[in-house]
This record gives structure tokens, sequence and C-alpha cells, in this order.
């Protein structure tokens, strides 16, 4: 309940639900373009459009929503290209089971594919790749990550 409770976490999620709103209109505008306009398949127009919300939300969250004192950039961009992989298993998982099991359409299905990532993706991010790091009174932070 702690890390609910801390101020600098609530400042972080509310960012980082601002960025998803956004990523969330990306993700929706291309799954339209890409079905509709230029006549991909069904899961080749959700990849491609999960890719490009993936962009949006990567940038969004790097440099605004969650910034980082991580000096470890590479490393940094490998741990988000695997939480994007652990989102876009649960995404396709969600939006084939509305679209194949309940009917929706693409775009409803879309936008029930991504909430229940959501709350993982947050908890990943924030306390794994794009964490804060220990902030010492007067004193750069330069947090490099774990050593492994």
């Amino acid at each position: 309940m702690k890390l609910i409770s801390d101020r600098e976490t609530q400042k972080r999620a509310a960012r980082f639900l601002v960025v998803g709103g956004t990523s969330f209109a990306v993700q929706v505008a291309v799954m339209k373009v890409a079905s509709d306009a230029v006549g991909l398949g069904t899961n080749g127009a959700f990849t491609v459009s999960f890719g490009c919300s993936t962009l949006t939300h990567y940038l969004l969250n790097r440099f605004w929503a969650l910034p980082s004192a991580r000096v470890d950039t590479w490393r940094q961009a490998k741990e988000y290209l695997g939480t994007a992989a652990i989102s876009w298993v649960i995404n396709l998982a969600v939006f084939r089971l509305c679209l194949d099991g309940f009917g929706l359409g693409k775009v409803g299905a879309t936008a029930v594919a991504v909430p229940p990532s959501t709350v993982v993706v947050f908890l990943l991010l924030n306390y794994r790749v794009f964490r804060a790091g220990a902030k010492k009174p007067g004193a750069a932070v330069a947090d490099r990550g774990p050593r492994v």
C-alpha cells in the first residue's frame, strides 16, 4: 500500500495514464488505417498498430512520464522491449478473445485489450525499467541498475 501512497509514484502513475491514453489513440488510429485503408489482415493490422503505439509509449514514458536516472540506456531499451513483448502477448490474447469469443469489432476489441496489461506494464516500467532511483540530497543519481 505504501507504494501507491507515495506522492512521486502517484504523479508518475498519472503521467503514465496520459501516455497510455495517447498511445491508445495512436493504436486505434493506426488499426483503422492499417485494416481499412491499407487492407492488412486483422493480426497484421493489430501488430502494426501495436508497434506504432509502443514506439509512442516508449518515447513519452522515457522522456516525460517516467524519467529515469539510469545511464545504461541500451539495457534499459532491451528491458522496455521485453516489457512490450509481455504487453503484446496479453493484448493479442485479449484482442482475439474479444474478437472471436465475444464478437466485438476490431476497434472495440482493441479498446478492451489495452487495460488488462496496463497494471503489469506500469509496475514493470516504474519499478524496473524507468525507475526513478534513490535520490541523495544534493547529489546526482547515477543508477546503473543491478550488476549481473
